[in-house]
């Protein structure tokens, strides 16, 4: 496991970045239809909702 220091600038960058690219994820889900690639997508997105409670957001 690799940690990450994160000043709270940083922090609340990072979260803001992971919660505006979820956002465009979802839609990127709902508009996909090859079922293979859809759930690489929806396995991207739990680990990003993961990184996201992680950095408290």
């Amino acid at each position: 496991m690799t940690t990450l220091e994160l000043n709270d600038e940083e922090r609340e960058v990072l979260a803001a970045v992971l919660t505006d690219d979820l956002s465009d994820l979802r839609m990127e889900i709902a508009d996909t239809e090859n079922r293979e690639f859809r759930e690489r997508l929806e396995h991207k997105e739990e680990v990003m909702k993961g990184i996201l409670a992680a950095l408290g957001g």
